[in-house]
This record gives structure tokens, sequence and C-alpha cells, in this order.
């Protein structure tokens, strides 16, 4: 394998693990304060409907990149709702969310633009456009460094410089902030933070708001910088991609990157072999379509170890009297 088909496989790792790292970042806020969110798949799904629709309509992609985050936040706020406010069973309202979202934005779509669910193409302002960097084209030249620079880390959408910037600062406001530390306190004792008079309640809101606003920011990337528009069920899972990732990382930001890369990279390998010859054995595209996922499962069977959740995790908090 030469350097130029190495860095092509990079670069679509670089852009298919945009999506799980956002997305993987804002269940890491979500269930560092106890409240599980099988809802990411739901958050993202709408905000790609909502992203693509608006920037459709207006023609503008940053309209388009609000809308997502808006509809994605509209989302968290029912979730947050359901769990916190009225103390009901997480994982189900996570999924009832998965099937609200589903449903919903097909049936929008088929309604204002009359293609089967879909919305229209996006083109010129109404997509993410590629960022070169600065002297990417002067170092193209310069052997392995060069063309590393100017083809794998130049000529992403701004989406992508942002997920991968949420690394280092998800780490320190987590673990160099006061509101981090309260943060990750509610989720493991959340009567001891009461005890100190900070609101778990308010905590608990704010986790699942920056949770919405991570999944807004994936799900505008997936209709709006990845893709150019809005099809049927687009996010294809890639929420619960990023529950493994979020579960192989064990809750940790840096940690999170790596098993994010890793399922991106398989993705990026599975769409670019397909239909395989090994000598004289055909391996079907449907194989190393469901390969990202397979190994998915067995990587969390077999290589995470024991992974401890927040040991509040799921439990709704009952202020004692």
């Amino acid at each position: 394998m030469d350097l130029v088909t190495v860095l092509q496989v990079l670069d679509s790792t670089v852009r298919l693990a945009t999506p799980l790292l956002l997305a993987c970042l804002a269940g890491l806020f979500s269930e560092r304060s106890g409240i599980f969110d099988i809802g990411l798949e739901g958050k993202m799904l709408a905000a790609a409907f909502a992203s693509a629709a608006i920037a459709a309509v207006t023609g503008s992609v940053w309209l388009g990149l609000l809308a997502g985050i808006v509809a994605s936040l509209l989302m968290s706020g029912i979730h947050g709702l359901a769990s916190i406010t009225f103390r009901g069973n997480q994982l189900i309202s996570g999924v009832a969310i998965n099937f609200l979202a589903s449903g919903l934005t097909v049936l929008i779509a088929q309604d204002w633009f009359g293609q089967g669910g879909r919305t229209p193409s996006l083109m010129g302002g109404g997509r993410f456009e590629p960022i070169t960097l600065p002297f990417a084209e002067a170092l193209s030249g310069v052997p392995v460094l060069g063309p590393v620079y100017a083809e794998l880390i130049s000529g992403h959408s701004i989406l992508v410089y942002v997920a991968f910037l949420m690394v280092p600062l998800s780490w320190f406001v987590l673990f160099r902030t006061r509101f981090g530390l309260r943060l990750r306190a509610v989720g493991e004792a959340p009567e001891a933070v009461d005890t100190a008079g900070v609101s778990v309640i308010g905590l608990r809101y704010a986790a699942v708001m920056i949770c919405g606003l991570l999944c807004g920011l994936a799900g505008a990337y997936l209709a709006t910088g990845l893709q150019a528009g809005f099809v049927r069920e687009m996010t294809a899972g890639r929420g619960y991609i990023a529950l493994a990732a979020l579960i192989f990382a064990k809750w940790r930001p840096w940690y999170a990157l790596s098993a994010c890369l890793l399922f991106g990279l398989l993705q990026a390998v599975a769409l670019r072999y397909q239909n395989i010859d090994l000598g004289g054995i055909t391996i079907p595209v449907q194989v190393m379509d469901a390969l990202p996922y397979i190994l998915t499962v067995v990587i969390l069977a077999g290589f995470v170890g024991k992974a401890i959740p927040p040991r509040a995790g799921g439990e709704p908090y009952v202020k004692e009297r």
C-alpha cells in the first residue's frame, strides 16, 4: 500500500470519525453527570434534518447549523424533562427519542420537500466547504510531511477542526474546572453534592444541554459537511457506535478520541475495500458494510476489560428531606 492510498484511507478516517467523536463527547458529559443517554442517535438525526432543511431553504449553512443545534437541544430538553424532572427511566426516554426523531424527520421532510423523506441537495453556501490551511500548497512537494499536511491535516470543513479541538477542551472542563469537578461528583455521589449546597438538577440539566449542543454539531456535520443533504436514517447507527466508543474509552476524553478514530478507520476500510477477492473467494460488499459493527461488538466483548460507569448513572436523584 503506497503513501497516497494510506493518506486517502486516513483522510476518510478523520471525516468519518468526526460525528462519532462529537457524539461520544456528548455522551461523555451526559453520563458523567449520571444521565445515561441512548438517544444520541435521535438527537443527531433531528439535527441532521433541521440543518439540511434550513440550509436548503435559506441557502445559509450557518443558519442550518443553528437550526440543527436548536433541534438537538429540544430533544435534550425532552430527555431532561423525562429523566431528571419526572425521574423516568433514562433508557426508555432515550429509546423514545430515537423513535420520535426517526419518524418525525421523514414525515416533515416528505411534507416540506416531497422527495421521499429527503431534502434537496445542498450546494454552494448551503454546505460547509473544505478549508485549506496556510502553506498547504507550498509544502505539498516536501516528501512525506508535505502530503500529510496538505492532504490529511488540511482540506477539512470547520466542524472537523472543532470536533478535534473539543477533546482537549472537554478534558480541561471536566478535570481542571470547578464545574467539571461538580459534574463528575454528581454522577458518583449526588447526595454529597446536594449536601454541599449545589443543585444536582441544575448540573444534570447543564450536562444534558451540553450533550444536545455536541449532538447538534454532529448531526449538522453529517448533513452539511460529510454529505450534501439529509436522507432517511442517515445516522446509520452512529449514535450507538458512539456509545460503544464511550464504553471503550472508559468515559475519558482522550481515550474517546482514540476509540472514535479506530471505529472511523474500520468504516473507512469497509467503504474503500469492497468485493475483495481472496484466492477465488469474493467477500460480498454486505460483509464489508457490516464489518465496523461486527468489530465493534468484538472489541467491546474481548478487549475493553472492566469498564466501570459513573456510580449514580441511570438513577434519578430524590432529594432527602
